[in-house]
């Protein structure tokens, strides 16, 4: 168990999904950054669609490990 009495695996993946959350947020603000720099626009619309999946995933692993925790 984590310091914070919740299973390591559970405060893991909501570590990702924080984190996956918080980075696909901030890639608006290097698109925006970007502008005018069309391969770069790109390349951070393309890292937040995988923070975004990687999101996704991580919400769909926790929902199923949850419901089966109780």
């Amino acid at each position: 168990m984590a310091e914070t009495g919740t299973k390591d695996k559970n405060y893991n993946l909501t570590s990702v999904l924080y984190h996956a959350l918080q980075g696909g947020e901030n890639y608006d603000t290097y698109i925006s950054d970007a502008e005018g720099d069309d391969e770069l626009v790109q390349f951070f619309k393309d890292v937040q669609e995988e923070e975004r999946n990687r999101a996704d995933r991580a919400k769909k692993l926790l929902a199923e490990r949850l419901s089966s925790d109780e």
